[in-house]
């Protein structure tokens, strides 16, 4: 991966006011950083207390809002101009602000990923710090693989061959209460004990991966326009197919609506290929009574693609506290500002020189991250950007759940989908 060596060097200030944050009596300024993730809120403890002791005429209040309530809760202080100082934001839901005016850009970084960096800039401005990132591999159940003789690091698709040894792979590696496998005379689909692989309505993890892999598109400016690409939807089939019609994978009504019940189902060891990010190792790491590693990604007819996604932390144009706001941007847009993150092992850090702690972190326990690395550093699909692509997103979540139901065919589905997504994005 590519990195930029670059410093913080100034923030393009707009006026406004705030009730965000406050100054204390004893002369400090409070400044009100929130975020949706509460183990990683304990690195940003650490981070801040640390940053505090150079700054002592500054204080950092860190709130964290469930993501269950994240995006209901954010899009009301915004509007009432009580947002934190400082808050996480995805690539879905930044745009929006940054186009109205809510944010302040920043003028330009530090030794940050390139990728994220690349995610949150926008109209030729940069508008969050880079926190932290996630890419796309293949946790696998090494006792299972074993015994099925599948290696999970060869492993290759492509929708178009008959004998596509993807699925005939995931064959071996399904059975039902009996030990038949698909295919095989008297296999019970209702009576599936270990499944080959997550095939779900997993977006990130799953879908836009299957789709960068065989050569298809999802948005072309601020419009989806997956419902035109013949490429994606012969990819959204073959994830389909591989539920309802190859019985491989976990049936969409378990999985549409929970998200984590794939995660559930490998630590238990039911699945044996789990295609998922490192958002998921300790998850795994804790939850796992097996052995198992972590492989790269699938490798498709336009090679191994993945989804890299990445979080920043964005400031709000009506801060009242700007100087301070600045200093604590600059504190988590650097290295010291980011190793708790990196060396407790809850992320990949967005400052690219202190990525090696959070790969010692898991190396010590042995885990090899260097999948995750190869991803994020290889070929890449782009998450949808957009100032209301989150609306979109959100429009069309129910005609895929039908899709991956197979109440819906793929073709027209994705073209309900498409066109409910569009309108709106329209607002």
């Amino acid at each position: 991966m590519r990195r930029l060596f670059l410093t913080i060097t100034a923030l393009l200030l707009t006026a406004g006011c705030s009730i965000a944050g406050n100054d204390d009596a004893d002369g400090k300024t409070t400044v009100t950083f929130r975020l949706w993730d509460e183990q990683v809120a304990t690195a940003y403890e650490q981070s801040f207390a640390a940053f505090e002791k150079t700054h002592p005429e500054i204080t950092v209040d860190v709130q964290v809002v469930p993501w269950a309530d994240y995006w209901t809760k954010l899009p009301a202080d915004v509007a009432a101009g009580t947002a934190a100082d400082i808050f996480w934001t995805n690539t879905s839901n930044f745009g929006l602000y940054a186009d109205n005016g809510h944010l302040l850009p920043v003028d330009v970084s530090g030794d940050w990923t390139k990728s994220v960096v690349d995610l949150y800039t926008r109209g030729g401005k940069l508008w969050g710090v880079p926190q932290l990132w996630d890419s796309i591999a293949l946790y696998y159940n090494k006792d299972l693989v074993t015994k099925a003789g599948v290696d999970p690091a060869a492993l290759t698709w492509d929708p178009s061959r008959p004998d596509d040894p993807f699925r005939a792979a995931l064959r071996r590696l399904t059975a039902d209460g009996a030990g038949r496998h698909p295919g095989e005379a008297g296999f019970d689909p209702k009576d599936i004990t270990t499944y080959g692989f997550n095939a779900a309505l997993d977006q990130q993890a799953i879908m836009w991966d299957f789709v960068g892999s065989n050569g298809g598109t999802w948005q072309t400016g601020d419009a989806f326009t997956f419902a035109d690409q013949p490429k994606t939807a012969q990819a959204v089939q073959y994830v389909v197919d591989l539920i309802n019609k190859e019985h491989v994978a976990p049936s969409a009504a378990d999985t549409n609506t929970n998200s984590d019940k794939a995660l559930q189902l490998f630590t238990q060891g039911r699945i044996a290929l789990f295609q998922s990010g490192p958002y998921h190792l300790k998850a795994v790491h804790d939850g796992a009574g097996f052995p198992w590693g972590i492989a790269p990604l699938l490798d498709g007819p336009a090679g191994r693609v993945g989804v890299v996604h990445g979080v920043a932390a964005v400031a709000s144009a009506r801060t009242a506290h700007k100087e301070a706001t600045t200093e604590v941007l600059k504190w988590i847009g650097s290295a010291d500002g980011q190793r708790p993150i990196a060396a407790g092992g809850y992320a990949f850090p967005g400052v690219t020189s202190v990525q090696p702690a959070f790969v010692d972190h898991w190396r010590q326990r042995g885990v090899d991250l260097q999948p995750f690395l190869d991803s994020a550093g290889g070929t890449t699909f782009p998450a949808p950007v957009g100032p209301r692509v989150g609306s979109g997103g959100t429009a069309y979540a129910p005609v895929l759940q039908q899709v991956f139901l197979g109440q819906l065919g793929v073709v027209d589905g994705l073209r309900k989908a498409q066109n409910a997504g569009n309108e709106a994005m329209k607002g």
